[in-house]
């Protein structure tokens, strides 16, 4: 004979029903988010940065001799950049993901990307700063303990 699942004593499971998310949570998520769909965009129009990279370059070096990329390095530079950018995109979804389940991880691979926010002018700064202030809010701290 089976026992039902509603009535396995309370150590036999592991799906502990989740806490209500604190209204600060929504600091760490939206800016997620942003940067998720920011970052996917990025990723879909990276193949048209192919014929603009030499004009980018010459741009830069304006003083000295112009650097010119071929074929060959211009396509390892999208890569490079695709694999980069697809990682970032993967970071940015499965933090989100762990903070939604409140997971301790999560909270602090938000810290880590908000700081690396800081540095990616012009909206960097004011996602990184609106996800350290949620990251430190005392309810998330406490959501985010397992």
């Amino acid at each position: 004979m089976t026992v039902p699942p509603d009535s396995q004593p309370s150590e036999a499971r592991t799906d502990k029903p989740l806490p209500p998310p604190p209204p600060r949570l929504a600091f760490i998520t939206v800016p997620l988010l942003i940067a998720l769909f920011y970052n996917a965009f990025s990723l879909l129009t990276l193949p048209f940065a192919a014929p603009t990279l030499n004009d980018m370059l010459d741009m830069l070096g304006q003083g000295g001799t112009p650097v010119r990329l071929d074929e060959a390095q211009i396509s390892l530079v999208l890569w490079i950049s695709f694999a980069l950018t697809a990682a970032l995109i993967l970071w940015l979804y499965f933090t989100r993901r762990a903070v939604l389940e409140g997971r301790a991880w999560g909270r602090v691979s938000t810290i880590v990307i908000a700081v690396l926010s800081l540095l990616a002018l012009p909206f960097g700064p004011i996602l990184g700063i609106i996800m350290l202030i949620g990251a430190f809010d005392r309810q998330v701290q406490a959501f985010t303990i397992r």
